[in-house]
């Protein structure tokens, strides 16, 4: 079995293969963890843009339910590696009537979602939060929601699975294939060929052109997301703090993780003075004493999109032997565990699953591009 990229999702994937016994080998151009991962905040919110129950929101609320289980089990496999998992809640902010209605429409589908959402009025945002800007109108808390560290994260998912005997080469990516019968049978790489009886490709925006040397078009596409660690003051918030137009993560070494730019332009992988600026504007407005802030440092990741904001996971039509695991956009963190065992078990079982229906790669209009 290879797996085709070494970022959260291609090492939860790995990983949940290991555990079932199936031998690995997961390849990356980069290190582990340094492309659409590193691109993120680790923010665990399904419930973040929610509208209304779709089967993103059902995928991440499952997803979210598996992690207190998954950190567990790495902090056993892994105790060098601290995760920083924390339920530390998610509050949701309106600086108008008309972001509060927004946010109040998610609250009639509780029930549903078997998940505590409380609306709070402004004064009460404050008392919850009292560095938040004064023109905040109320929010509302999630308080089973939170954050991990997601470059921590994947570190002890890469070390866990190594110990199951994942084999990890970094710096190796995947040039192309070799097929026969409508099986892929070998991976190129500048290291030589790897022969495989199944291939996962699990490579974020990079996806794209992988498939499209099997001659299919898997439509996911690189969205550039830039943030900013900003410090030098006491931590402001203690829960992660999400607005229209950004939103905030403290982090446990004190530092406040400011976020994000959703740029569509391409492979691009670096930061700008104005994205900078417009995470900052951002941070600032929930905020304000953020405006005395140090910046620490900036960073920058390409986070696979999809046309219709779904992942794209499993089968890649065409191919026998061949899975998808891509189009998860800014939910990579949070999906990487369900993701993990829906695919392994897939794989396991010869078919998908029912949960992996709504996803199927062959939802989109493909086409052959041999």
């Amino acid at each position: 079995m290879v797996v085709a990229g070494a970022g959260i999702i291609g090492c939860a994937i790995a990983y949940e293969l290991s555990r079932r016994g199936v031998s690995c080998l997961l390849l990356d151009s980069r290190r582990a963890g340094m492309a659409a991962t590193n691109a993120a905040a680790g923010i665990l919110a399904p419930l973040a843009e929610f509208r209304r129950p779709d089967a993103l929101v059902h995928l991440g609320l499952a997803s979210l339910r598996l992690y207190p289980e998954w950190v567990e089990r790495l902090r056993e496999q892994a105790p060098e590696v601290d995760v920083e998992f924390a339920r530390n809640g998610v509050l949701r902010v309106a600086f108008d009537g008309e972001e509060m209605a927004e946010l109040r429409a998610g609250l009639r589908y509780q029930a549903e979602l078997g998940m505590e959402l409380i609306e709070l009025d402004g004064a009460t945002v404050r008392e919850v939060e009292p560095r938040l800007s004064p023109r905040i109108v109320g929010g509302v808390l999630c308080p089973e929601e939170g954050q991990v560290s997601n470059q921590m994260f994947t570190i002890a998912l890469s070390r866990a699975a190594r110990k199951r005997g994942v084999r990890i080469i970094e710096s190796c990516p995947a040039l192309g294939f070799r097929a026969r019968d409508g099986r892929v049978v070998a991976v190129r790489t500048p290291q030589g060929e790897f022969a495989c009886d199944r291939l996962v490709l699990a490579a974020g925006p990079w996806t794209r052109p992988l498939a499209r040397k099997l001659g299919v078009d898997v439509p996911t596409r690189p969205m550039r997301g830039q943030m900013l660690a900003m410090g030098g003051m006491v931590t402001p918030i203690h829960a992660v703090v999400w607005g229209a137009r950004g939103y905030l993560v403290p982090r446990a070494n004190g530092l406040v993780f400011a976020g994000a730019t959703v740029e569509d332009v391409g492979f691009r992988l670096r930061t700008t003075k104005a994205g900078l600026a417009q995470v900052r504007r951002a941070a600032c407005e929930l905020v304000p004493q953020l405006r005395h802030a140090s910046e620490h440092f900036s960073w920058v990741g390409l986070r696979p999109g999809s046309p219709d904001g779904l992942p794209i996971m499993g089968p890649l039509p065409g191919w026998e032997n061949v899975t998808v695991a891509t189009g998860h956009f800014r939910n990579g963190i949070l999906l990487a565990p369900i993701t993990g065992q829906l695919i392994a078990q897939a794989i396991l079982d010869g078919r998908p699953g029912e949960a992996l229906a709504p996803f199927d790669p062959g939802r989109f209009t493909l086409s052959n591009t041999s």
